[in-house]
């Protein structure tokens, strides 16, 4: 029996749990995340980035002050990875009376998390901050008008994942596999918010490998997030020490050696 993949599998007959993640079982849906504080009517917004780095985040205020850019690059960390991703999102202020005046930007995990802070220019007006992601067009095209649950918010039930909006370059899907010349598998998985450390892979009796990732809840995050899922199958007798795993910025990579 050679190594097999199995590609991602509804949680139950209605579909996938979160159309974002066909690996995510509980946790706030959505790729990306939107809480105003009450406390000072600052903006807190998650962006699911899997595979970004720190070092690759990049922030542009737009001239009235109204709009912030989020672009980040996911590297090709892998030879057998399809490509590069890049990434892009906006969010902003939807009324005329406010400007942005301060920007606090955490990077971790292949997840973006920024607040925002704005001030009064018109006080005759009220105030409001609004959040979306930004399509596959360039980004002058797209300055913030407004707020689209379906694409920036929870998504419900279906039988199919959507395409991550924000990427500009590269794969949309957070799943990819690929069978090498030698017999053996490749795959990764994005689990954006898990920790290096909070992945494990295990072999089941039936052979089948399942993978899980626990992102516990970070700053301002309405909960934690889990996923899990069976991803591939090897022979009985496989020895599992021969699976070679790396987990970085969100995002699990397996390599299966043929048996």
């Amino acid at each position: 029996m050679p190594v097999m993949n199995i590609g991602p599998v509804p949680q139950s007959q209605d579909g996938f749990y979160a159309r974002n993640n066909p690996y995510q079982v509980n946790g706030p849906k959505g790729f990306t995340e939107f809480k105003l504080m009450e406390e000072n009517e600052d903006l807190y917004a998650r962006f699911d980035f899997p595979g970004v780095t720190k070092e690759s985040v990049r922030i542009l205020v737009e001239p009235l002050k109204k709009a912030v850019f989020v672009f980040g690059d996911a590297p090709k960390e892998f030879r057998h990875d399809s490509s590069h991703r890049k990434y892009g999102a906006v969010t902003g202020l939807v009324c005329d009376c406010c400007e942005i005046s301060n920007i606090q930007c955490f990077v971790g995990d292949g997840v973006v998390r920024l607040i925002l802070s704005k001030k009064k220019i018109n006080l005759h007006f009220p105030s409001s901050f609004g959040g979306a992601t930004m399509p596959n067009v360039p980004f002058l095209a797209r300055i913030i008008n407004g707020y689209n649950p379906e694409v920036a918010g929870g998504h419900p039930l279906g039988p199919v994942t959507l395409p991550h909006p924000s990427v500009l370059e590269g794969s949309t899907s957070a799943y990819e596999s690929k069978h090498l010349p030698n017999g053996g598998l490749f795959l990764r998985i994005d689990m954006p918010g898990v920790p290096n450390d909070r992945f494990t892979t295990t072999v089941e009796s039936d052979g089948g490998i399942t993978v899980i990732g626990r992102a516990p809840p970070a700053m301002h995050d309405s909960s934690g997030r889990e996923y899990r899922g069976k991803v591939a199958v090897v022979p009985l007798a496989y020895d599992n020490r021969r699976i070679k795993v790396i987990a970085k910025h969100g995002v699990i990579r397996l390599i299966i050696p043929p048996f």
